[in-house]
């Protein structure tokens, strides 16, 4: 599961027994990423806000629109575990299978994706692979596709989130399991 040592929801007591109660109330049950910081409860506290806030808050982007760009970074990081993961959310909105291996093996490929989140797609790998490079047209190129101001932010948001759990979950060995990755609450 991971690398290191993670206690397990059945075996958790106080403040970590309560956070994983609530994941699991909410989620349907809780995933490896977050077992994975049972050493450090109150990174998993910060770590759940700042998820609740970039992936289910209110925000101009759809839910399916962030959960594309979940999909996107993760694939540039070469996370197969969020890869996995959100993909399965992201079929839960546009029901279609083959798009969405499509958008997880090169999105550039697929038709069927419009010009806004096309252009937030490619933001979101170029903000993944090369940072430094990131300027002002990439926000011009935004808002032309239609993005405002506040769904640029939104994109750099989600994007930055979710090279934050790669590192968290390459780096640490967390691995998905079908049964793992299915069945959340979406």
């Amino acid at each position: 599961m991971a690398w290191i040592d993670v206690i397990d929801p059945d075996d958790a007591t106080g403040d970590l027994k309560e956070l994983y109660d609530t994941i699991a109330e909410q989620r349907g049950k809780v995933s490896n990423v977050l077992t994975v910081h049972s050493q450090n409860p109150a990174a998993l506290k910060e770590h759940l806000d700042l998820y609740d806030a970039v992936l289910f808050g209110a925000s101009p982007l759809s839910r399916a629109d962030r959960e594309a760009i979940a999909v996107v970074v993760s694939a540039a990081n070469e996370c197969d575990y969020c890869v996995r993961h959100h993909a399965e959310a992201l079929q839960a909105y546009w029901q279609d299978e083959d798009r969405v291996h499509q958008l997880a093996d090169d999105y550039t490929k697929l038709d069927a994706l419009d010009d806004r989140l096309r252009t937030a797609c490619a933001v979101a790998e170029k903000l993944t692979a090369a940072p430094g490079a990131m300027a002002e047209a990439d926000v011009h190129a935004l808002r032309d596709a239609g993005w405002s101001d506040r769904a640029v932010l939104d994109i750099v948001l989600v994007t930055s989130y979710f090279n934050f759990v790669n590192r968290i979950t390459n780096g640490l060995g967390v691995e998905a399991t079908e049964e793992e990755a299915a069945g959340y609450n979406y």
